[in-house]
């Protein structure tokens, strides 16, 4: 019979040449798998960096501070709410 030591050497001769036989196939497959995570992390940084230069979205239940964000600096204003129009006199409630 064999013992644990014939045992353990036939289990990692199996290894081996399972290894061999599919071991370029697992390297080549791990190298694609880096190179795109590489790609991947790269562009979501492209991506975080271009978003940091466009306007603010406004999503509604979201409040936004005036003269926050990227586009605080230099940017034009938006107009106040209409609470009195420029002849002075008080806006109309909408019914006719």
């Amino acid at each position: 019979m064999f013992g644990l030591g014939e045992l353990a050497i036939v289990l990692i001769l199996v290894i081996v040449l399972i290894v061999a036989k599919k071991g370029p196939e697992l390297a080549r497959s791990a190298g694609k798998a880096t190179r795109i995570l590489k790609a991947e992390a790269r562009a979501m940084k492209d991506e975080d960096g271009a978003a940091a230069d466009r306007a603010p979205r406004i999503v509604r239940g979201e409040t936004a501070v005036p003269g926050t964000g990227p586009a605080a600096a230099g940017a034009q204003a938006p107009p106040a709410p209409e609470s009195e129009r420029p002849d002075g006199t008080p806006p109309r409630d909408g019914r006719p």
